[in-house]
């Protein structure tokens, strides 16, 4: 199985919650007592779904068959205030950077970004109370309890962002693939025409001192995207997590550096505005080519107030010098 098909990044699951425990009405008896009071313990919760981070996965794919989860009922309270048992929870571990939504209303429901951290995705029902706290000075045997609360049935949408340093931006085709495959031990599938990446591929690029830094080429965005065409939505979630946006227009482009940077910052801008305030790298690829006389004339055309670089993944040209750049600018 190739990486593309390994990467999950939205499963829909339906989550079932554990339905309360019902309260005790038993009345206390013993060999001494044979009308005693109220001793009904109260029912037990029913079992959450949980949803809790795990630092290891990078996808969904281990929850993409799992459509239904059901969590356990609570039991019923006992005499001599003996509480019920609370149902078994049901625990779904997901990547960093999982947001779970509502699939009815699509509310946002919460967003898991440390390793270990839990969140209730459906709660249980609640355990009934038990007759003992109905005992009062008028009523001092009450042979009545609360039943348990149902469990909730709802479907919930879970969606990866990807966490990563480095975010490559760019329209297909513009070199992304092939750069994070000489930076990166990633072996993503490379091809000369537009959208050969359709799921994002994740690298670990080794930096100098035995550091790394995570890249992450996410399919490329065209005119356009941020109003759904294409692939645009799906792929734009992505960027959002980035710490650092490399773009990357090649030397060979129909437009001018400048215009085609524009477009994509545009792209961007009209998905989600704050990520205009993310720190940005410009790489001009397939430089090598560019004689020097073309590069410098090139170089006045630059957009103003962005790092960038001229470099070539195929000859290898510039790539320590733009690991320096994103080291940098990560680590501001």
């Amino acid at each position: 199985m190739s990486q593309g098909s390994n990467f999950v990044d939205y499963v829909k699951i339906c989550c079932r919650s554990g339905h309360g425990g019902a309260g005790s009405a038993h009345l206390h008896r013993d060999i001494l007592t044979s009308m005693g009071g109220p001793d009904g313990g109260d029912g037990g919760r029913g079992g959450h779904v949980i949803v809790k981070g795990n630092a290891q996965l990078w996808t969904l794919l281990h929850l993409k068959f799992r459509k239904h989860v059901i969590a356990g009922d609570g039991d019923s309270g006992g005499s001599s205030l003996r509480s019920g048992k609370t149902g078994r929870d049901e625990i779904l571990e997901v990547p960093l950077g999982t947001i779970a939504k509502n699939a009815e209303t699509g509310e946002i429901l919460f967003e898991i970004t440390q390793d270990g951290e839990t969140k209730t995705l459906t709660p249980g029902g609640r355990g009934g109370l038990g007759n003992w706290h109905f005992k009062s000075s008028t009523q001092q045997t009450p042979r009545f309890a609360q039943p348990g609360e149902d469990g909730r049935e709802q479907w919930n949408i879970l969606e990866l962002k990807l966490l990563a340093d480095v975010g490559l931006v760019g329209f297909p085709n513009a070199g992304k693939s092939t750069l994070l495959s000489v930076v990166s031990a990633a072996k993503p599938e490379i091809a000369d025409y537009a959208f050969t990446t359709i799921v994002p591929n994740l690298g670990i690029v080794a930096y100098r001192g035995g550091k790394s830094f995570v890249m992450a080429d996410i399919p490329g965005i065209i005119e356009g995207a941020s109003q759904g065409k294409g692939l645009g939505f799906r792929f734009l979630r992505h960027i959002e997590r980035n710490s650092v946006l490399l773009f990357m227009v090649p030397a060979d482009t129909s437009r001018t550096i400048k215009e085609e940077y524009q477009i994509l910052l545009r792209e961007l801008q009209e998905y989600n505005p704050e990520l205009i305030h993310k720190p940005r790298v410009l790489a001009v690829t397939k430089s090598d080519l560019l004689d020097k006389e073309l590069q410098d004339e090139m170089s006045k055309e630059l957009p103003e107030g962005v790092p960038s670089i001229f470099m070539s993944s195929v000859a290898q040209r510039g790539i320590d010098e733009l690991k320096d750049l994103l080291w940098k600018e990560i680590n501001k």
